[in-house]
């Protein structure tokens, strides 16, 4: 029986992995291309995600909420969030924005009031190359009072995003890396 790791790399490479020319949100030009969202939104690859990142963040001391930057993030967070309650724990997630609400109460943040300032989260990501978008999270997430203990990543493309996360002074646990998944 395949570990449940390896029923999600399967989904990964039938799904979100494609071998062309393609423009990063970087900026950088690649000749392959992972699309995260294909196999979180997919049935049976949301259920191993959600699962899979919340074993990777359980041991995480004082974690409250996971979240991150719309629309990569959006999956992941509630995914890891109902896994965390089917292990009987308590983790919320939340939606940074692009852009705050251009309407009501023009926030950035969705499922601000499971946040309470001082709220301990992690980043969750569905791709890191270079960590921008990682940084970009962790910076809107704590000038919303939050305290960002680290990222999480489906998958790291090993392309520099580990080592500018870490020279920030956080940490990155990816679930996959490149090299783990393709040769």
């Amino acid at each position: 029986m395949m570990t449940e790791k390896a029923q999600l790399k399967e989904i990964i490479l039938a799904l979100s992995y494609e071998k062309r020319q393609v423009i990063l949100a970087s900026g950088r030009e690649s000749d392959f291309y992972f699309d995260g969202k294909q196999t979180t939104l997919h049935a049976k690859g949301g259920f191993l995600v959600g699962k899979l990142f919340y074993e990777a963040i359980k041991d995480v001391p004082g974690v409250q909420a996971v979240g991150g930057i719309t629309l990569g993030a959006d999956p992941i967070a509630t995914a890891t969030s109902i896994a965390a309650h089917l292990d009987g724990g308590h983790l919320h997630a939340f939606i940074i924005r692009k852009e705050p609400k251009g309407h009501g109460t023009g926030q950035w943040l969705e499922g601000r009031k499971n946040l309470p300032p001082g709220t301990k989260v992690v980043i969750v990501e569905d791709v890191v190359t270079t960590g921008g978008s990682s940084m970009k999270a962790v910076r809107r997430a704590e000038e919303e009072g939050l305290v960002v203990l680290g990222i999480v990543t489906l998958v790291d493309r090993e392309e520099g995003g580990r080592e500018n996360i870490e020279k920030e002074g956080y940490w990155l646990r990816a679930l996959f890396t490149k090299s783990q998944l393709v040769t």
